[in-house]
């Protein structure tokens, strides 16, 4: 599903964000980036999420090589990727609903299939009573569900995730958790970058430790 060969990503030639990253995640697999912050965790998933492109090496994502991408091509693979952002990046001018809706609304799905299936996400993160409320006005809690509502809500065979539990109490990390293990079981491969060593210990997935924008471990 995701393989990287030899990938290189630098800023400036002083500082490379990356160093000869090669791994690969098969399909419906759930996978850990690990390390410090500062590792080059979020670098390596925007390259994935194809917002950035490596300085070096190949990125070959579903069988195809994504540093040849157009911009028409990486549009039409992020339909196929979910992404959880470390800040959520909801639209504070839109509701809970609009926000969830959008990546439906991009690909122009139809209004009635797309209320269903917000709806549905919505409930089954149990945050549907707050589907005409602002993300201003909802706890961080919910803002994070509303994150993950509109990353998986187009039912993507790809998700990825910066830091997705890294402002939650424990209680919550473990409701969290749960969401992504039960989309993984679904079939949708899963890729989550977190610093938490406790987290990754109790679930027992595999993980790739990165250190000074090297693969370490």
């Amino acid at each position: 599903m995701i393989q990287l060969y030899h990938v290189y990503k630098n800023y400036d030639a002083s500082n490379p964000a990356l160093t000869d990253i090669s791994f690969n995640v098969e399909k419906g697999e759930f996978v850990f980036l690990t390390g410090p912050s500062g590792a080059g965790k979020s670098t390596l998933l925007k390259l994935l999420f194809c917002s950035e492109k490596p300085t070096d090496g190949q990125i070959i994502i579903d069988s195809k090589n994504t540093a040849r991408f157009a911009a028409r091509e990486i549009a039409f693979l992020r339909r196929k990727i979910g992404f959880i952002f470390q800040d959520f990046k909801l639209l504070n001018n839109k509701t809970v609903f609009e926000n969830v809706a959008l990546p439906l609304n991009i690909i122009g799905n139809p209004y009635n299939d797309t209320k269903k299936k917000v709806e549905a996400v919505l409930s089954y993160l149990g945050i549907k009573h707050r589907a005409n409320y602002k993300p201003i006005a909802i706890s961080g809690g919910e803002q994070q569900r509303v994150a993950i509502a509109r990353a998986i809500v187009k039912e993507p065979a790809i998700l990825l995730a910066d830091e997705p539990t890294g402002n939650l109490d424990p209680a919550l990390t473990k409701d969290i958790m749960q969401f992504f293990l039960d989309i993984n079981a679904k079939g949708t491969t899963v890729v989550i970058a977190t610093h938490d060593k406790n987290l990754i210990d109790r679930l027992n997935k595999r993980f790739v430790k990165l250190e000074n924008g090297k693969i370490a471990e």
